[in-house]
C-alpha cells in the first residue's frame, strides 16, 4: 500500500466482507458489531447477551477472545483489503477484571503490517467505563499474492 493512511476497505466494504466470509457470527443473531476503521485500527462492539456469560453472571472469556481476534482481523482486513485467508497464528490473552453482564468494547491497533505478518494488540472495556478488562495481543499469517 503506497498511502499508509489510506485503507484498503471502508467501514461498510469490510462488514460486507466480514459477513460474507464468516456468516456463523451472526448465528443465532448479531452480537458483533464493526464501529469504526481506520489506518491500522478499527473499534468493535460486542452486545450483551445471555449466551456471552458464564456461571457468576460475567462475560466469559471465549466471548472476549473472539470480540479481540474478530476486531484485529476486522483492522488488518480493512487495511490490506479482502484476504481471506490471513490468518491467526498467535493470540495471547491477559484478563484484567471481571466484567459484569453488559456489552463490551474492543479497539484493536496494529503495531506492525508488513506483507506476510501482522502484528496487533485490543483493549477490552465495557462501554461505560476506561478501565481494561482484557488486553490482548496477535499475530496474523497473512499469504503471498500470487
Amino acid at each position: 500500500m503506497s498511502d499508509p493512511q489510506a485503507l484498503a476497505l471502508s467501514l461498510a466494504e469490510t462488514v460486507a466482507f466480514l459477513d460474507a466470509a464468516f456468516p456463523q457470527m451472526a448465528a443465532g443473531g448479531r452480537t458483533y458489531h464493526l464501529v469504526t476503521v481506520r489506518p491500522l485500527g478499527a473499534t468493535m462492539r460486542m452486545d450483551h447477551h445471555d449466551r456471552h456469560l458464564r456461571p457468576g453472571g460475567t462475560v466469559s472469556g471465549p466471548s472476549m477472545m473472539a470480540l479481540a481476534d474478530y476486531a484485529l482481523y476486522a483492522a488488518i482486513l480493512s487495511n490490506i483489503g479482502p484476504v481471506a485467508l490471513a490468518v491467526t497464528t498467535s493470540l495471547n490473552f491477559n484478563f484484567l477484571r471481571k466484567p459484569g453482564p453488559n456489552g463490551l468494547v474492543a479497539e484493536a491497533r496494529l503495531l506492525k503490517l508488513g506483507r506476510r505478518l501482522a502484528v496487533g494488540e485490543v483493549a477490552i472495556t465495557a462501554p461505560d467505563s476506561a478501565d481494561l478488562v482484557c488486553h490482548a495481543t496477535g499475530t496474523y499469517s497473512i499469504p503471498t499474492k500470487r
